[in-house]
């Protein structure tokens, strides 16, 4: 029964700064199936700016992490954060083959690469024919460097899982959301824009999409983990108390006005900010729609306030909402944890190597 439930199914790895989270999926005729899943808290400062910083301690929390979601697929895909990959769509001859391709790139890695190309690790994939000029082609470059890709890869293998493919997280979140672009309204025309603003603890991410793929993006260094400090110093709890007690409640009377309250204004404030600087870019794309991500977006209050100060309509993204889940699951808690799953659910959705 495991190897037949595990046959075409991929785990998919989202390591962040604050925690480890895994998700198998598997086909089940037009959609997919959640086999298993896990998130586990990260040590502080194990990760930072989704640079590991200690190696042991992630992978040990992976593993908690396998062992506890049981998966029944042992091969996984794992990402390399958007700013330590470097993506850039050329336009070569369109006789040229994949060897061809491949030897292009080497030949003039010095125009495209800014490390030495002995450090670097690139893949391609084939766009299809330039708009413009039909006898050129498109190719879309991805490159890093090899430390970023090794350091990966010796993680999940310490892990006890098989590392399959090294993918790049904006890729893996452009696969996930479009599942939750199904679940959204009809609205406007196909150019306009989705944003999709994902809290993290440290950092949040403010993104747009038309037709699926990012045309727009800013970080701000700002997530939940300041929320869970001022827990912490208000009502002298520990770091780990703070997270639970936010989690689950139980605060006193005061801690939506005194505390939460505030925390939901900055955070409102720079979404806006965001929002105001990719208007001045003067995109043809309007943004119609914000979808909330990350393991902060369920935060009381946050949806809707959002809606309020920015007059548009705003939902909490769930990539796992349309699929089916296998029996031995929580699916309430799988639930809970789905706004926070949006990389680690498209690291899964890629097609088998």
């Amino acid at each position: 029964m495991g190897l037949m439930a595990s046959r075409g199914a991929l785990i998919g790895v989202d390591i962040t700064s604050a925690t480890v989270k895994l998700v198998e999926l598997r086909r089940a005729g037009g959609t997919y199936q959640v086999d298993s899943y896990a998130v586990r808290p990260l040590r502080e400062c194990a990760v930072v700016e989704r640079r590991i910083h200690d190696m042991d301690e992630v992978i040990d929390t992976l593993a908690q992490a396998v062992r506890q979601a049981r998966p029944y697929a042992r091969k996984a895909v794992i990402a390399v954060p958007a700013g330590a990959a470097i993506t850039k769509t050329l336009a070569l001859p369109a006789s040229l083959n994949d060897d061809e391709i491949e030897a292009r790139i080497q030949l003039d890695s010095d125009k495209h690469i800014p490390f030495p190309f002995s450090d670097v690790a690139f893949d391609f994939q084939r766009l299809g024919l330039n708009a413009r000029y039909p006898d050129q082609q498109d190719v879309l470059l991805v490159a890093c460097r090899q430390q970023d890709i090794g350091q990966l890869t010796e993680v999940v293998m310490q892990s006890g899982l098989t590392p399959a493919a090294v993918d790049v997280e904006t890729f893996a979140m452009e696969r996930a959301f479009t599942e939750v672009y199904r679940q959204l309204p009809v609205f406007g025309g196909e150019d306009d824009g989705v944003a999709l603003v994902s809290v993290g603890a440290t950092m949040s991410t403010f993104h747009v999409l038309c037709q699926g793929r990012v045309v727009y993006s800013r970080d701000t260094v700002f997530g939940g983990r300041q929320l869970t400090e001022e827990i912490r110093n208000r009502y002298g709890l520990s770091l780990d108390e703070a997270g639970l007690a936010k989690k689950r409640g139980g605060l006193p009377d005061d801690y939506r006005d005194s505390v939460l309250a505030p925390f939901l204004d900055t955070l409102v404030q720079q979404v806006g900010r965001s929002l105001q600087l990719y208007t001045t870019t003067g995109r043809q794309q309007q943004v119609r729609h914000m979808v909330l991500a990350g393991g902060s977006s369920v935060l009381p209050g946050l949806a809707d306030y959002l809606a309020r100060e920015n007059g548009i309509a705003v939902s909490i993204a769930n990539p796992l909402a349309r699929m089916r889940v296998n029996r031995r699951l929580d699916a309430q808690a799988l639930s809970r944890d789905a706004p926070a799953m949006l990389t680690a659910c498209g690291l899964a959705m890629r097609a088998p190597p």
